[in-house]
């Protein structure tokens, strides 16, 4: 079983003016939310760890979890309200963000909820905000001290500086993370803003010093590359007709778990011993998923059936 911590949020758009206002349209999110929904579509089993409101938002985002087949027993509900990212437009017409986020239910997971995750659990994927918040992050923190080495550990930094501006803070997850991490999936962006200038040879190596198994750089339109023990590895961008690109790198990150589950290789041992043509075929079918999320507005993640060959 797959295990995705993390938030499950509301985007909401301001969706026109009213007579009275202004209209909002929320719509479901969160990057572990995506990742959670991905596994479950490609037909990976997967529960979702995270805490979740009580009140009305918290109701929708536990229907969303039952509808899409993500198990919700290591969900905490807690009397704290639902995360709000706001979306809409200035009056120069450029997108204006706010984020409502403090002291939400998100944030507020107790440390006793890491007892219920199980010892069975063959993978743990961890990522965004939710690793440099606390006191979320504390209570990560300890579940993947207390599953590394058991099950393969895969990481997503997944920068959100509206959310923790300090790149201090996302550094320091990093570099707290790499030696209890076994995939960790960057993009090139988060990697500009965090390492401005450095090769992403160089910060791969430093990485894998530390005990990463592979290194994963989505570089969108340029595809992606891997960097594994034995060498580097490039996957060349999927042709798409481009609709949005939400939610294409938690489709990736989703694709990628998938795959290596599909191959046996969610063991540590195994991910090390996953040769590089199997590698090239990860990749590629992690770079097909996320193409097709591309293609369509919204995080409307690919089902299994969509990536099997026609």
């Amino acid at each position: 079983m797959f295990v995705v911590c993390g938030e499950a949020l509301f985007d909401v758009f301001a969706a026109g003016a009213t007579p009275t206002g202004l209209a909002l349209d929320a719509r479901i999110g969160g990057s572990p939310f995506n990742v959670a929904l991905g596994l479950a579509r490609m037909g990976q089993p997967v529960s979702f760890f995270g805490g979740v409101s009580r009140g009305f938002l918290g109701e929708r985002l536990m229907q969303a979890l039952a509808d899409e087949g993500i198990g919700a027993g290591l969900v905490q509900r807690l009397d704290a309200p639902t995360t709000l990212s706001l979306v809409g437009l200035g009056a120069d017409a450029v997108p204006s963000y706010s984020f409502y986020g403090e002291g939400a239910a998100d944030r507020m997971l107790p440390m006793a909820a890491a007892d219920a995750v199980p010892a069975s659990t063959r993978a743990l994927h961890v990522g965004s905000y939710a690793m440099v918040v606390e006191p979320v992050a504390a209570v990560q923190r300890a579940l993947v001290e207390r599953l590394h080495g058991q099950a393969l550990v895969a990481y997503d930094p997944n920068v959100r500086t509206n959310v923790e501006p300090a790149l201090a803070r996302w550094r320091e997850a990093i570099a707290w993370m790499a030696p209890r991490t076994d995939v960790l999936k960057v993009s090139d962006e988060d990697l500009g803003l965090l390492y401005p200038g450095v090769p992403h040879a160089e910060l791969a190596a430093t990485w894998q010093a530390a005990g990463v198994a592979a290194v994963v750089v989505t570089r969108g339109a340029e595809g992606a590359r891997a960097y594994l023990d034995g060498g580097e590895l490039a996957v060349a961008p999927v042709p798409v007709s481009v609709v949005d690109t939400v939610g294409a790198g938690d489709t990736f990150q989703a694709a990628l778990l998938t795959a290596l589950a599909e191959r046996d290789a969610l063991a540590p041992g195994a991910l090390r011993a996953l040769p590089h043509a199997a590698w090239a075929e990860v990749l590629g079918f992690a770079a097909r998923a996320a193409a097709i999320t591309c293609s369509r507005r919204g995080a409307d993640l690919p089902r299994r059936a969509e990536l099997d060959p026609s």
